[in-house]
């Protein structure tokens, strides 16, 4: 089973963006579908978000 983990930013349990390693992105209102996303893509966001706060 896939472990599904939602931002700790999120103030409302039900909007936000759910991430799991391996498998990519959902939305949480939708979460029958997600986007794949590579560990390389993956990393590349982080670093950008991370430098632009």
């Amino acid at each position: 089973m896939t472990e599904w983990r939602k931002s700790t930013h999120s103030a409302n349990a039900s909007d936000c963006v759910e991430v799991a390693t391996g498998i990519g992105i959902r939305d949480s209102k939708a979460p029958t579908a997600h986007v794949e996303v590579g560990a390389a893509a993956w990393s590349s966001f982080l670093t950008v978000v991370k430098r632009d706060r």
